[in-house]
């Protein structure tokens, strides 16, 4: 991407930044705009905040992409309402939301700035080794266990997002299992067979709390063994938090796929389960279904992957499809769990 791109490059970026930036404060310019890596459905730009009589102040600014509607997972200025939401909430750290622009969608984007939160974000799953050691990477574990609590623990009504719509476990297995519908028959598998067997045995619902949707070690921006902040809320909803656990614990499970660090050096399953338990004050209960429906789900997700994947030439990932869909489904089979009684969830 050049400097010519008109309003959705570099340069008309950094113009509509700083119109933005001094309705906040009349003597600020937006500069040095550069793109980072990461995000499926926006653009992350770095981006220099200069203001007279202070210090240079790096920021980073999402931008919905150009030529298309900013909904769903492109509603950047969604994002930016429930990181705005969180500020000072107990025990969940966000980035500063500084200013935002509604644009003139779709030719001309919206986009948000927040502060640049220094650290790193770095997935287990990934990653290479040596980029944080494993005792790091395991208080960092235990840590993103407790914030996620506090996450969950937000009260809605006191961050203005009660009225925000919930969605509901039905919801979220069609959702995926309509992925499996637009793949090649190799990578559906049996997918769909899955997807019924989820909503046969939905469990009963949970009150409604913030779902981050993609909450994992690489979506935290941290320091050391300290989280500084909750970034990607793309995919936020209002809904059933045993969804939120039971993705980070599939993250950090050492049976989903090899990974970089040493295995024994990170927190099992069972004791970052504890970890959220002890600081959420209530358990959890059955997660077996949860397990199941994020196996299923990542499934989806990854053959949506190997899909794009392959009109470049590459393979993709089948194995870990297969692996995945084998997996939830020898969760769902487990004794008793196709008893279980299905509701309106």
């Amino acid at each position: 991407m050049t400097d010519d791109d008109g309003d959705a490059g570099p340069a008309g970026l950094a113009e509509r930044a700083s119109v933005a930036a001094k309705r906040v404060a009349p003597t600020t310019v937006v500069e040095s705009i550069r793109i980072l890596p990461g995000g499926h459905s926006s653009l992350t730009y770095s981006a220099v905040l200069r203001r007279v009589g202070e210090d240079d102040r790096r920021i980073v600014l999402k931008v919905a992409p150009a030529g298309v509607a900013p909904t769903g997972n492109r509603d950047v200025l969604r994002q930016a309402r429930v990181i705005r939401a969180l500020a000072g909430a107990p025990g969940v750290n966000v980035p500063e939301i500084l200013f935002e622009s509604e644009g003139e969608p779709p030719e001309v984007p919206p986009f948000f700035a927040m502060t640049y939160v220094e650290g790193d974000s770095t997935e287990p799953l990934v990653e290479s080794a040596g980029v944080v050691s494993g005792e790091t990477l395991a208080a960092r574990a235990l840590a993103a266990a407790r914030m996620l609590a506090a996450l969950h623990a937000v009260d809605l009504g006191r961050v203005g997002l009660d009225r925000e719509p919930h969605t509901g476990l039905r919801a979220e297995v069609e959702r995926w299992g309509r992925s499996f519908e637009t793949v090649e028959d190799d990578l559906r598998l049996d997918g769909p067979v899955i997807a019924s067997q989820l909503l046969e045995t939905v469990p009963r619902p949970a009150p409604a709390v913030l779902v981050h949707g993609d909450y994992r070690l690489g979506n935290l921006r941290c320091e050391g063994s300290t989280i500084r902040a909750v970034l990607d809320w793309e995919i936020w909803s209002v809904g059933d938090g045993r969804i939120d656990l039971a993705w980070f614990l599939l993250m950090l499970d050492a049976g989903y796929v090899q990974r970089s660090v040493e295995v024994g050096a990170l927190p099992t399953v069972q004791s970052l389960r504890r970890e959220y338990e002890s600081t959420g004050g209530r358990t959890v209960g059955d997660l077996g279904w949860f397990h199941a429906f994020v196996r299923f789900k990542q499934a989806a997700a990854t053959a949506l992957i190997t899909k794009r994947a392959r009109r470049h030439g590459s393979e993709g990932f089948p194995d870990t499809i297969a692996n995945l869909l084998a997996d939830a489904r020898s969760r769902l089979e487990e004794p008793g769990r196709r008893q279980t009684r299905p509701s309106g969830a």
